[in-house]
């Protein structure tokens, strides 16, 4: 069972469309999480941002500080962190924020392509683990204190399905498609009154990961990270409703083309 998909822009939101929600952002430094975390301050969202690059999380602090309300920071290294870890993180968001209203998934981890014959076992292993076992393993340790928020969402970043579904991409491939059957799935389970479960395909982005698969100045459709923020801030609002247990496949920011949930 994989998540429908449903293509569009994002659509303009309030300015306090996140107004007293907490929302956790994994992988809070990188080229989206770093994009949509400001994004999400600036909505009105107290944000914990998760990553396991201190300096880079302490500097995306300062930002959100000066945006919004002031940030939690929440070090943690994706890879080698336990479920026991996942299930501290998620007694200490409750001790210390006594709430959480959204989970936003931007962590993953690409080696570059390489055929499946010869990649390293290590590197796959790592693919996997980072870009979908640990995804869930956080998901499912945030899942009680969701359960308790009024309007609650977890949103999957999730590449292109039918380019990383081809040749070369490996276990990050994988990963990606092992994400769509979690979120049709996993939103079933929950059913209509429990927490949204929806996916985020942005279009192709100017970030480091994206990097290792193609050449900078042949990549003359990437965008900024930045275009695609306001897309993670509609799915962790109330706006994204219709997108529960669906992938909100996002055209350019400044696209004027929207299209329905496709049922």
């Amino acid at each position: 069972m994989s998540a429908a998909a449903s293509h569009g822009a994002p659509a303009a939101q309030p300015a306090a469309a996140l107004a007293g929600r907490v929302v956790l952002v994994a992988g809070a430094h990188g080229g989206l999480g770093a994009a949509a975390s400001l994004a999400c301050a600036r909505a009105g969202a107290t944000v914990v941002l998760l990553g396991r690059k201190v300096p880079k999380l302490n500097r995306l602090y300062d930002a959100l500080a000066a945006e919004g309300p002031e940030p939690l920071l929440y070090p943690l290294d994706l890879e080698g962190a336990s479920p026991d870890d996942y299930a501290e993180l998620g007694a200490r968001l409750e001790t210390e924020s006594g709430r959480l209203d959204g989970l936003l998934h931007c962590a993953a981890e690409f080696r570059g392509l390489t055929p499946l014959a010869h990649t390293d076992p290590a590197d796959f292993a790592r693919a996997l683990h980072v870009g979908l076992t640990a995804r869930w393993w956080l998901t499912q340790a945030c899942l009680p204190l969701l359960s308790k928020a009024r309007d609650a969402a977890v949103v999957f970043a999730i590449d292109d399905l039918a380019l990383t579904g081809q040749a070369f991409w490996g276990g990050y491939g994988i990963a990606q498609h092992g994400l769509a059957t979690l979120i049709g799935m996993l939103q079933a389970e929950l059913g209509a009154d429990g927490p949204r479960i929806s996916g985020l395909q942005p279009g192709p982005m100017r970030t480091t990961l994206r990097g290792r698969a193609f050449l900078a100045d042949q990549d003359r459709d990437a965008r900024d990270p930045s275009a695609y923020a306001g897309a993670c801030v509609e799915l962790l609002s109330p706006a994204g409703s219709p997108y529960r247990g669906r992938i909100l496949v996002a055209a350019d920011a400044a696209s004027p083309v929207r299209a329905a949930p496709r049922p």
